[in-house]
């Protein structure tokens, strides 16, 4: 199977690449292109990411693009609940692979907050992105089980994340792994992105998006919920 032979949503573009080094170049120029046309029409950009292992060869190629780097505002579609040294910190691994050289100039916007409790640290984090510009580009990935950001199914606040008139910016979240303890982004400011990418790599990742496509349940799978017209997927073998 490959992703040509999916029915997908009109104005739904998908590309496909020969691996994940192309891919992640791919994104990159695409990216970058999308924040120097927000910054010559605006003045600044706005680009929110994901963490996770897959986004590093992404943040790498983003990393060395031309741009006006202290006009660009990044922050994080997700995190987790850990200090930012720690290895599963996305925080950390932006900072170690896309803030640097030009492109530490950005004004980044983290997520994490040490706090006495999970619900605390998620309000110290809405508040803190109470000065977000809007999202010109949002690059999200998606789990096995349908998740995309930290929109886990059957998490205890997934109903209230996906409401389209949520009024919470973040949220806690329970993920099925560790750690479990994360933040999350609500569906609001997630589809009000004027361009948002999901970048998948491989069969299994590709079997998710069938069975996606192929219903309408959100809260069974939250990647449902960002399944329109302004997205782009890429994907590699």
């Amino acid at each position: 199977m490959a992703i040509s032979d999916l029915e997908l949503p009109p104005g739904v573009v998908a590309h496909s690449h020969a691996n994940a080094q192309a891919l992640a170049e791919a994104q990159a120029v695409v990216v970058a292109e999308a924040l120097r046309v927000a910054i010559e029409s605006r003045g600044q950009a706005t680009l929110v990411v994901s963490g996770g292992r897959s986004p590093i060869a992404f943040f790498d190629a983003l990393a060395q693009q031309p741009l006006h780097w202290h006009k660009v505002t990044i922050s994080l579609a997700d995190e987790r609940w850990v200090p930012i040294n720690h290895a599963s910190s996305n925080e950390g691994l932006v900072r170690r692979h896309l803030l640097r050289g030009p492109a530490a100039e950005v004004r980044f916007l983290g997520l994490y907050r040490v706090a006495s409790s999970l619900q605390q640290a998620a309000e110290l984090a809405d508040a803190s992105l109470v000065d977000l510009p809007p999202i010109d580009v949002l690059v999200l990935g998606m789990g096995d089980d349908g998740h995309t950001a930290s929109l886990f199914p059957n998490s205890p606040n997934l109903d209230l994340a996906l409401q389209v008139d949520c009024p919470n910016r973040v949220l806690p979240m329970q993920a099925p792994s560790e750690p479990a303890q994360r933040l999350t982004l609500t569906l609001p400011l997630l589809t009000a992105a004027s361009l948002t990418l999901l970048a998948i790599q491989g069969p299994d990742k590709l079997a998710t998006l069938r069975a996606a496509l192929a219903g309408s349940d959100v809260v069974s799978m939250p990647i449902r919920a960002l399944l329109h017209s302004s997205l782009e997927i890429y994907w590699c073998p």
